[in-house]
C-alpha cells in the first residue's frame, strides 16, 4: 500500500491561532518531515478559498501558489492537490500552470481534478453554481484539453463550455504522458467514466461498502471502453486519529470535539460524529487491520488527514513507525 500525508492549510480550520506569518513556516515543515523520511510518498493540499465546515475568516492558502512552493523547497515526495476545482481556472491555463509546477519539481506533480461542490466559495468569488451535470461536462472538457496539451503541447476544443484553439503549453511536463490525472468523484453514469477513460488513478468513497460499490460500478466503464481495470490505481482519503491506547484515541477525540465547539460552535456536534465514525480512528493494530481490509477491496493508496498536525506530530510520527512498515510491499 502507499501513503499520501494531507498538509494543513487552513481550509479545515487547522491553522488557528498560528500567526498568518508563521503559517507557511508550519506547512513546508511538514512537508520536509515527509520529503526526509520514507514513509509517504506524496503530500497534498486542498483546492478551496473558503474555510468548512463553514465559511469563516480563517486563512485557506491557495492550492497552485503552494504547489510551486513546495515544488522548489521539496526534492523527494510527489505534490497533489485533492482535488483542483475544474470551474476555477481555464484549462489550458491550469495545464500551463502545471506543467510549469512539473518542471519545477523535478517531475513530481500530481493532477488531481474534480467538478466541484462547494457552493458558497464559487458564488462569492463570481463563477456562480451550475447545475451538476454542468459541471462535470466541464469536467469533460477539461481533461481533454489538459490531456491533449501536455501530449502535444497545443490544445484545441471547441466545446460547450471550454473553447481553446491552438493553445500552446511549451514546455510539455517533464513527466512522459504528462502528469498523472486522478479523477475524484463517484458519480457513476459519468465521473466513473471519465476516470476509466482518462484517469491513471481514482479517489473513492473510502468506506468498504461504498468503495467495493463503486469499484465494481467502475470495472464496468473499464469493460466497456476496452480499459484495463487494474491499470487504474483506487485510492481514498482517511481521517486519521491514531493512539498507542484506547484512552489515547478518546482523548485525540476529545481535542478534535473541543476545538470544534470553539471554532463552529452550531457544527460541533456534526464534526464529532464525523470524525468519531472515521475508518482509521483507533490503534495502530486496529488502523492496520482496517487498512488491510481495505487492501482486500482494491484500495491500495491511503491519503491521510491528522487534524493536530500543525500543532503536533505524534500522531504522524506513531503511524509511521507502527501502520506504514505493516502495510507497505
Amino acid at each position: 500500500m502507499r501513503f499520501g500525508l494531507f498538509l494543513p492549510q487552513g481550509w479545515r480550520l487547522d491553522l488557528v491561532d498560528i500567526d498568518p506569518a508563521d503559517q507557511w513556516s508550519v506547512m513546508h515543515s511538514l512537508a520536509q518531515h515527509a520529503d526526509d523520511g520514507d514513509a509517504w510518498e506524496s503530500v497534498w493540499v486542498y483546492d478551496h478559498f473558503h474555510t468548512v465546515p463553514e465559511p469563516t475568516e480563517e486563512a485557506t492558502h491557495e492550492a497552485w501558489t503552494l504547489m510551486a512552493a513546495l515544488a522548489s523547497s521539496t526534492s523527494r515526495v510527489r505534490l497533489g492537490q485533492m482535488c483542483t476545482c475544474m470551474g476555477y481556472r481555464n484549462p489550458a491555463y491550469l495545464a500551463k500552470v502545471a506543467a510549469t509546477v512539473d518542471l519545477i519539481s523535478g517531475g513530481r506533480i500530481e493532477m488531481g481534478i474534480g467538478a466541484g461542490w462547494y457552493e458558497h466559495e464559487w458564488n462569492a468569488y463570481g463563477y456562480g453554481f451550475p447545475a451538476v451535470g454542468d459541471r462535470l461536462g466541464a469536467l469533460d472538457e477539461g481533461v481533454q484539453i489538459m490531456e491533449q496539451a501536455w501530449r502535444t503541447g497545443y490544445a484545441t476544443l471547441d466545446g460547450k463550455y471550454f473553447k481553446v484553439d491552438g493553445a500552446r503549453v511549451f514546455p510539455k511536463p517533464i513527466q512522459p504522458g504528462g502528469i498523472p490525472m486522478w479523477i475524484a468523484g463517484g458519480g457513476e453514469k459519468r465521473t466513473l467514466k471519465y476516470v476509466a477513460r482518462s484517469g491513471q488513478y481514482a479517489n473513492l468513497a473510502g468506506d468498504p461498502e461504498t468503495f467495493a460499490h463503486k469499484s465494481e460500478v467502475l470495472r464496468g466503464h473499464c469493460e466497456s471502453l476496452g480499459r484495463d481495470f487494474d491499470s487504474i490505481t483506487r485510492s481514498a482519503n482517511y481521517n486519521v486519529v491514531i493512539g498507542a491506547t484506547e484512552a489515547d484515541v478518546e482523548d485525540r477525540l476529545m481535542w478534535i470535539a473541543d476545538r470544534a465547539r470553539r471554532l463552529v460552535p452550531d457544527r460541533a456536534a456534526g464534526v464529532e460524529t464525523e470524525w468519531r465514525n472515521g475508518q482509521l480512528v483507533g490503534t495502530p493494530g486496529q488502523i492496520v487491520d482496517r487498512l488491510r481490509n481495505l487492501e482486500g477491496l482494491g484500495m491500495t493508496y491511503a491519503i491521510a488527514y491528522f487534524a493536530e498536525a500543525a500543532y503536533d506530530r505524534a500522531g504522524i510520527e506513531l503511524f509511521e513507525r507502527e501502520v506504514i512498515p505493516a502495510l507497505r510491499g
